[in-house]
């Protein structure tokens, strides 16, 4: 068994970029990669209703603007029916509560609880955490570049055209929108929502 398989990390110097071997192709990587981010984060968020989907939705709706859970669906990438179970579960939980939406009551927006930004806040804390072993071998500016660099691709990532001979229409991408993060609202701006170090 290899030393990596014993829980000591390859040095990537050993990779021969030259080889063109599989530690090469971006795709073996990126696989890898969330292979082991699924490992730690599912253990971080497990608190949570839903898991690593759960969180994912508190951090949405306690950062952003309101939403209808039909909103939450798009922007997440999420299907309608899971979120549906998603948002019962979280409201069960008492992290989030549906209100009407004050411009259309047909409309149902779901809105974090106290609660709910507590727990954001200790499940943040936690997955950063865990997110920091996974990137144990990058230096703490490495870590935060390759989160800008992550967020920018991810940024152009949806509206690449689907395959020849392949629909894409059925599939749930998450919606990039990073105006909606941009507001200056100190009541929904609170402490859950402060970027660690390795984040700026």
């Amino acid at each position: 068994m290899s030393a990596a398989h014993h829980g000591h990390p390859v040095p990537v110097d050993a990779i021969d970029r030259a080889s063109g071997g599989i530690e090469t192709e971006l795709g073996w990587s990126l696989t890898v990669l969330q292979q082991g981010y699924a490992r730690v984060a599912f253990g971080a968020v497990q608190g949570v209703p839903g898991g690593p989907r759960g969180y994912q939705v508190l951090v949405a709706v306690t950062t952003e603007e309101p939403s209808s859970q039909l909103a939450l669906s798009h922007r997440l990438g999420i299907d309608k029916t899971q979120m549906t179970y998603l948002i019962d579960a979280l409201e069960t939980a008492g992290l989030v509560e549906r209100r009407p939406d004050p411009q259309d009551r047909r409309v149902r927006q779901v809105h974090p609880t106290d609660l709910g930004r507590s727990s954001l806040h200790g499940a943040r804390h936690k997955l950063r955490e865990a997110e920091s072993v996974l990137l144990r071998d990058l230096r703490p500016e490495e870590q935060a570049q390759l989160r800008r660099l992550a967020a920018r691709v991810a940024l152009g990532a949806g509206t690449l055209p689907a395959a020849a001979g392949r629909d894409d229409a059925e599939l749930n991408y998450p919606l990039a929108a990073p105006e909606r993060s941009r507001r200056a609202n100190p009541r929904r701006r609170d402490h859950a929502t402060t970027p660690t170090k390795t984040e700026s």
